[in-house]
């Protein structure tokens, strides 16, 4: 089946990632774990490598590649157990740069673009406010414009990267009688007077830095605005199709490794006088399991595919998270069960597995919300339509 998607080439680079992900990235991510904190030499690495300009134009450092590349790099990110590495990574390439990319003009890509793909600045997506959840068009943090500057105040919350990211897209409302149709989007300096953030501390995704981030009279340069001024709702909920798929992409490649280590380790652990993968029992509820992570994937392969021929997803991306995060929490819910005793224990994988999956009905659109946007969808027949 991956021979329909990946080439040669990709899985070449699949080779070549693994392989830097092992000597570079592997060895701390202990420390990591425990300091939730990222030491910065890693982000300059993985610019090094291009891993952070995969499909970014090649006139600011990157080397627009298929969107099949990225889904090699987040299957793999996730198969070095370590969520809140993987979202760090991700939420500052798919999430801040990808605002840049599409709204940015070319001062702001020279300036943040360029610099976020070679691994010398870090980004964050300020999207998420205390009071909203995943109301996105409730949002209360405005930018109200002052002469040659819009004046933003404001807080967000559950920001990854929000400590110790250089720069912040921030959602903000600049007319904000107008509700969803009077937002904005901007990119604000972290160095920035009035920024203050507080991290938080999390179940899961430990190795990253999640914050609640106050904006008190924070003063932005009007040209730091990102694309055009009330117009940003629709960014938004256009950016979210991929944002959507990756985190969908992320739950089948977790749930895959959960089930290769589970099978690993049942070959291996006699019971009774044999082997857990002898065991009729264990045998029928593993594949099950394999099966439905393997629908999820082909599923994802197929959207991705839509998505990398410029087609509109946003069902069909929508539809991946809802149900492939779902399906990661049971499998790795079920694996941990098999490795018995020892998947409780911290020295084993399961553990962080299943705090670091938990996120993913969460994060991005809650699974609640999300079936309300495919009600939407699917039985009001409401259409959504591309930002032009």
């Amino acid at each position: 089946m991956n021979s329909m998607y990946f080439t040669e080439e990709h899985n070449l680079f699949r080779k070549s990632l693994q392989d830097f992900l092992k000597k570079e990235v592997v060895p701390n991510i202990e420390t990591w774990e425990k300091t939730g904190t990222i030491d910065r030499f890693i982000w300059k690495k993985f610019g090094d490598m291009g891993f952070f300009g995969i499909n970014y134009p090649e006139a600011y450092g990157g080397l627009n590649l298929d969107l099949f590349y990225t889904i090699i790099l987040q299957e793999e990110l996730q198969k070095i157990n370590s969520g809140g590495f993987a979202a760090a990574i991700w939420a500052h390439v798919y999430l801040a740069m990808t605002h840049l990319n599409a709204e940015g003009d070319e001062a702001i890509k020279q300036k943040y673009l360029a610099p976020s793909i070679a691994g010398d600045k870090i980004g964050c997506l300020c999207i998420t406010e205390p009071s909203g959840g995943s109301d996105v068009a409730g949002m209360r943090t405005t930018a109200i414009k002052e002469g040659d500057y819009y004046v933003v105040n404001g807080s967000k919350t559950f920001i990854t990267n929000g400590v110790y990211s250089d720069y912040l897209v921030v959602a903000a409302k600049t007319s904000p009688e107008l509700g969803n149709k009077g937002m904005s989007i901007f990119v604000v300096d972290r160095e920035t007077k009035g920024i203050s953030a507080t991290k938080l501390d999390k179940l899961g995704w430990r190795a990253s830095d999640t914050a609640e981030i106050a904006f008190d009279n924070v003063k932005i340069p009007i040209s730091n605005l990102l694309g055009e001024e009330n117009q940003g709702f629709g960014y938004i909920m256009q950016h979210f199709s991929l944002e959507r798929l990756v985190m969908g992409v992320n739950a089948h490649a977790r749930a895959e490794y959960a089930l290769e280590y589970a099978l690993k380790y049942m070959s291996e652990r006699i019971a009774f006088g044999k082997e857990l993968d002898k065991y009729q029992a264990l045998r029928h509820k593993f594949v099950d399991l394999y099966a439905d992570m393997e629908i999820c994937k082909a599923y994802n392969y197929s959207v991705t595919n839509k998505l990398n021929k410029s087609e509109y997803v946003v069902k069909e991306a929508t539809i991946s998270k809802l149900k492939s995060t779902k399906m990661a929490d049971e499998v790795i819910y079920e694996c941990l069960q098999f490795l018995g005793g020892y998947g409780y224990m911290e020295e084993y994988p399961m553990a962080r597995l299943l705090r670091d999956s938990r996120l993913g009905t969460i994060g991005g659109g809650t699974s609640e919300i999300l079936r309300e946007i495919l009600s939407k969808i699917i039985i009001d027949k409401k259409e959504y339509k591309p930002t032009t």
